[in-house]
């Protein structure tokens, strides 16, 4: 059977009644299930604490020496354990990682022609073996996004981490879990969209504001060789619902 990644955002991961519903979901799945999780939210809070602004580019953290700490401290210590430790009460039995772990992610810097990026990176590899022994092992990686460069370790961006998570073990589908059901046309979720469809949506402002970015997220993954990938929220999860979008005519 071939396993589903679910990517979980950093919105509403440091809230319990949401972490207590999203084990249990998880717990239900048939499919074997790879979790890839987020946390910006909870390391901006942690950078203002010790003084420093967080900076994007494109919707990218930039990652100084400094941040890096923040970050690998957060996503692997305080979201990461939170998070197996609530899929561990449902039964899951999970197993928290890194992407540096055995090699499981592999980056470079990410280039930028006018910034430099400091250890923000962009995935170059996916040891898909290790994360597969651990399913056939009945064991549920949560894994972060700290990912393994030659010289250092890079924070990759969740969302790119899971569409190359989910290329190399050959996934199913790819679930981005995010704070919204789906894609909205005339006030109703569309279930299915192809790659053609939503470039128009968004085109012609049907898709807009705080939705594209997602939306680009999930044809990024299709374009890297997913079959399909989802857009909804701990709702849609649960009834099979949000949008599903495929690449034109699949």
């Amino acid at each position: 059977m071939r396993p589903i990644v679910l990517k979980i955002s950093g919105h509403q991961i440091d809230d319990p009644e949401f972490l207590t519903a999203l084990a249990q979901t998880t717990a239900e799945m048939q499919s074997p299930v790879i979790v890839v999780h987020g946390g910006g939210k909870e390391i901006s809070e942690m950078q203002k604490k010790l003084g420093i602004e967080p900076h994007y580019v494109d919707g990218v953290r930039v990652t100084d020496a400094a941040s890096l700490s923040i970050v690998t401290m957060v996503l692997c210590g305080t979201v990461n354990k939170r998070l197996v430790r609530y899929l561990l009460s449902a039964g899951v039995d999970a197993q928290g990682i890194s992407g540096i772990d055995r090699g499981i992610v592999q980056a470079e810097k990410m280039p930028h022609p006018e910034l430099d990026m400091g250890f923000t990176g962009e995935v170059t590899g996916v040891n898909a073996n290790a994360l597969l022994e651990m399913l056939s092992n009945g064991i549920t990686p949560v894994l972060a996004p700290l990912s393994l460069g030659s010289d250092s370790h890079y924070n990759v961006n969740g969302d790119h981490v899971a569409g190359a998570v989910a290329v190399a073990v050959e996934a199913e589908k790819v679930i981005f879990l995010s704070n919204v059901e789906g894609v909205l046309i005339n006030e109703a979720v569309a279930p299915n969209l192809t790659s053609e469809e939503t470039v128009s949506l968004i085109d012609d402002g049907t898709i807009f504001g705080g939705m594209i970015p997602k939306v680009q997220t999930a044809l990024h993954a299709l374009q890297s060789g997913v079959q399909s990938a989802v857009i909804t929220n701990l709702t849609g999860l649960q009834s099979h619902g949000g949008t599903v979008f495929t690449q034109s005519g699949s």
